[in-house]
């Protein structure tokens, strides 16, 4: 009697369970460590709208506030690694696929692959962070953003290519906010364990969450464009001066309130994602 067929499939299967088990466990460490870093800058926003124009609401203002508290340096390795968590989930859902019905389908494994490049370069900032503890950081997002529209300004076709990446980044941000007001949130979660006071919960950080990082998403977009039409580097943004842009509106302070007050809020709905999401 050949047993060699069962041998081979439970240990297929017993490989399938364990690389589900690091894929989940780097799934809820990303999603927690990308919770931190929202609640940091959406905190740091609203220091600045209520008149503390000293903070640098950004990653490297977060990254600047996490190194200032104690075991600050365990704290930002630990940020750095949970973000590689994060990369190599995506990288997963692209290699493998994702949960749900089109979860292997080219759309969604083309997403993931654009997600795994992006938590790429944020572990990398962090980390580099980490390791410099500041020394040579990198600089402000505003300042990054500038440098990077100047460069591609100065190659062949560089309007075409910054005004190009400003619309996807704006239609980026309009796809964030229309799915967290749809709810869409809600197919990627265990919504069985969760009680009736927890969906509603869950459901008030993920609109209002959402709604606020695809604004900010949005915007950002709008000065890429506008730098790309006029030629001028300058009017590129990062994170600090976009959200400071809500505070010059006629609404004035308020509005940079509301959108900080979302930014924490999706914080919060990220560390509900570590919690209940389905990986």
């Amino acid at each position: 009697m050949d047993t060699s067929a069962p041998a081979r499939t439970a240990r297929l299967r017993a490989r399938r369970v364990a690389r589900g088990s690091v894929v989940e466990g780097a799934a809820r460490a990303g999603l927690c460590a990308r919770g931190v870093i929202y609640l940091l800058v959406g905190a740091l926003a609203l220091q600045v709208a209520f008149g503390d124009t000293s903070r640098q609401a950004d990653r490297g203002g977060a990254l600047a506030e996490l190194a200032q508290q104690p075991f600050g340096a365990v704290l930002l390795w630990a940020l750095g690694i949970g973000l590689v968590g994060m990369a190599l989930w995506r990288l997963s859902e692209a290699v493998f696929g994702s949960v749900g019905q089109d979860g292997r389908s080219a759309r969604k494994r083309a997403l993931a692959v654009a997600r795994f490049a992006f938590y790429v370069v944020v572990a990398f900032s962090v980390l580099s962070f980490a390791a410099s503890r500041n020394r040579g950081g990198g600089g402000s997002s505003d300042q990054q953003s500038r440098d990077a529209t100047a460069r591609a300004l100065e190659i062949p076709a560089g309007q075409w290519l910054v005004g190009a990446a400003g619309i996807a980044v704006i239609v980026t941000g309009g796809w964030i906010g229309v799915r967290a007001v749809l709810r869409r949130y809600r197919d990627e979660l265990r919504l069985g364990q969760m009680s009736r006071r927890t969906r509603q919960l869950v459901d008030i950080t993920g609109v209002a969450g959402g709604a606020a990082r695809g604004l900010v998403f949005a915007v950002a977009g709008v000065f890429a464009v506008r730098a790309a039409v006029d030629y001028e580097p300058e009017r590129a943004k990062g994170l600090d001066d976009t959200l400071r842009t809500f505070a010059d509106t006629p609404l004035g302070p308020w509005l940079l309130v509301c959108v900080a007050a979302g930014l924490v809020l999706f914080g919060v709905s990220s560390f509900a994602m570590a919690r209940w999401r389905r990986v």
